[in-house]
């Protein structure tokens, strides 16, 4: 509502909207993991990224490189910054088959864009935090 009233304009128009979509990106991706539906799992995440680096701002051109290779990368469904953001790591979400293949382009295609090295590691998902009876 407030982006179509015309209340928030400029920067806050650009955070709040970041805020809004990716709570709704958040609830929908939970609804596509439930139902294993990882083209649109990738698909999220892709405009979780598109959002973080436009509208939030806080990518780096480091990480828009990687998150764009992989998201080429055939057998990717999808790719997002993670974390706090200004640099640090990307998620990927990649068929097993093409996991090594796409950690080895990676790191190639890194090293020879920005002259650094690429660590990339293999995860699977888990249960998050939760209470255990000791």
């Amino acid at each position: 509502e407030a982006t179509t009233s015309g209340a928030l304009k400029g920067v806050l128009l650009q955070r709040a909207r970041h805020v809004v979509s990716e709570n709704q990106r958040t609830e929908d991706t939970a609804d596509a993991l439930e139902k294993g539906d990882w083209a649109l799992v990738g698909k999220l995440m892709n405009l979780s990224h598109e959002s973080m680096r436009n509208d939030y701002e806080v990518s780096c051109k480091e990480i828009d490189f990687l998150v764009d290779l992989a998201q080429k990368f055939e057998g990717v469904y999808g790719s997002r910054l993670t974390g706090g953001g200004f640099g640090g790591c990307t998620v990927t979400l990649v068929d097993e088959g093409s996991a090594e293949k796409l950690q080895n382009h990676l790191k190639e295609a890194y090293e020879k864009h920005t002259g650094m090295t690429c660590n990339c590691f293999v995860t699977s998902p888990a249960n998050g935090a939760c209470l255990i009876t000791l």
